[in-house]
């Protein structure tokens, strides 16, 4: 794609850019609460800067992790335009996981031969749960999981995934539990933007 390296700066400013990048309170998927949300279904929503985003991202994956991959797997909902953005990136199939209820399994005719060398791509990580779940159902149809790859992790550096992680970008924001809110943050209606319901 002849894409140049992307600083944190122009990666961050491609947020800001879609209107992706929101200040207020937020219930979390996680259903802790933060002041900052990246709103990363709005950063993905023009092709050309998701790809771009994902261009990046797959350049910054180590040449010992790409060499060895055979497929990109994402789980639905945020994941799947990123992680087919990334297929698109890595030359590389992509399917994605999906809770039809509650836990993430193939669907739609995707399957994977055993061991296939699997890529799983996340738009944001924040406590790793997700990613966790949906790497034990690649793995449950077959796959090996190599690493794991997210736009952000938003986790401040504690999610453990149980392979190598590899973020475009890491957003340090505090979360926090909802009977634990600093004052300013209690002060502010919470708002739930994300795709889940309410835990």
């Amino acid at each position: 794609m002849g894409i140049l390296s992307m600083t944190e700066q122009e990666v961050l400013a491609e947020f800001r850019a879609a209107g992706a990048l929101l200040e207020g309170h937020f219930i979390l998927s996680s259903g802790l609460r933060s002041s900052r949300y990246l709103q990363c279904a709005r950063v993905l929503m023009d092709g050309a800067r998701a790809g771009r985003l994902a261009a990046e991202l797959a350049r910054q994956l180590p040449d010992r992790v790409k060499a060895r991959l055979d497929i990109v797997v994402s789980p639905a909902m945020g994941g799947i335009l990123v992680g087919h953005e990334m297929g698109r990136a890595l030359g590389l199939p992509a399917m994605f996981v999906e809770r039809p209820t509650g836990t993430f399994e193939l669907r739609r005719g995707f399957a994977i031969s055993p061991g296939q060398k699997v890529l799983l791509v996340e738009d944001v990580v924040t406590t790793g749960l997700s990613s966790r779940e949906a790497i034990a159902a690649v793995r449950a149809a077959g796959g090996d999981v190599i690493a794991a790859a997210s736009l952000v992790d938003r986790s401040n550096g504690a999610a453990d995934l149980g392979v190598p992680f590899y973020p475009l970008l890491r957003l340090d924001v505090p979360s926090y539990a909802a009977d634990a809110l600093p004052p300013e943050l209690a002060a502010i209606p919470a708002i739930k933007p994300g795709s889940r319901a309410e835990p």
